[in-house]
């Protein structure tokens, strides 16, 4: 995965999105990805794979949202790629939990996984390649 690919170098997101950090504003997120991953072309089946990665990135960030926290979702995107940063401010330190059933969804969906927590946020980032790329569509 590239550093620009993996949202590491990227600078600034190409679509940001802050929501209530509220489970009932997830819906808002699921359905911004999927029309950012149409946009770029990805199969209905891999729209609908990062609709449920995006859900469960979001069960995973909510619970550990500081009172006045919002979600915060950034979206990089490039030509049969997307990279979706999900994340939350926090009060303390946490330990992301890989044994979770929203971490495996995740992570079986997701082309990668991965989480960090640093300066007060805790976020969990997904890439995702199209295969409809792979296939040379």
């Amino acid at each position: 995965m590239s550093e620009t690919a993996s949202g590491q170098g990227g600078g600034r997101a190409d679509v940001e999105l802050r929501l209530p950090a509220d489970g009932a504003y997830v819906s808002v997120l699921r359905t911004t990805t999927a029309g950012l991953a149409a946009r770029l072309d990805f199969t209905i089946d891999d729209i609908e794979d990062l609709r449920i990665a995006v859900g469960e990135a979001s069960a995973m960030v909510l619970p550990e949202a500081a009172d006045d926290s919002a979600l915060d979702c950034h979206f990089h995107l490039s030509p049969g790629e997307l990279t979706i940063s999900v994340s939350v401010t926090t009060s303390r330190q946490v330990e992301a939990d890989f044994d979770s059933f929203a971490w495996q969804v995740l992570s079986t969906l997701a082309s990668s996984a991965e989480v960090d927590q640093a300066d007060g946020r805790f976020t969990v980032r997904l890439f995702m390649r199209s295969s409809a790329a792979g296939a040379g569509l």
